[in-house]
């Protein structure tokens, strides 16, 4: 787009030129056929049809210089739309960058957010792990306290009945 917009400028800078030569040509036959005029009514009694012919050349190069200074006008507002929408562009893919970045680094946190949920889903896996292992092993502390209450009451018994006995 830029490229194409630089070209367009180029374009119509070169016709701006042309208009603004063509537009100095015409105004230095009009400054002629002025003096030409001059020239003529005051070394000889012109005519009417002389007079009204050069005062016709007059309003036609004056009216394609109008016509020029117009054409030159729209070229010229042509090519500061074409400056303006280049700015916008580059204003845009200046911001479109920084938006770039921005999202880069939101992508590093969400990133980093990911790896920490994953930590502490491994940290919770190894808790749940291991509380079930101390689950197991309360289980068979408990297995063992019964025998061992068992084998305690046991002996207390043989020994009150040996005690008894004695």
């Amino acid at each position: 787009d830029r490229d194409t917009d630089k070209k367009r400028i180029e374009e119509l800078l070169e016709e701006n030129m042309v208009l603004e030569i063509a537009q100095k040509q015409s105004m230095n036959e009009s400054a002629h056929l002025g003096w030409e005029l001059e020239q003529l009514s005051k070394s000889t009694d012109l005519a009417d049809s002389e007079k009204s012919f050069v005062f016709e050349l007059n309003e036609c190069a004056s009216s394609r210089i109008l016509k020029l200074e117009k054409d030159n006008q729209s070229l010229q507002t042509t090519i500061q739309e074409l400056r303006d929408a280049s700015l916008t562009s580059r204003e845009s893919s200046l911001k479109f960058v920084e938006l770039e970045k921005e999202n880069q680094q939101l992508s590093k946190k969400i990133e980093k957010l990911q790896n920490q949920i994953e930590r502490e889903k491994q940290s919770n896996q190894d808790l749940e792990t291991l509380s079930e292992e101390l689950i197991k092993d309360k289980e068979q502390l408990q297995v063992v306290m019964e025998t061992l209450k068992a084998d305690k009451d046991r002996q207390i018994k043989d020994l009150k009945q040996e005690n008894d006995h004695l």
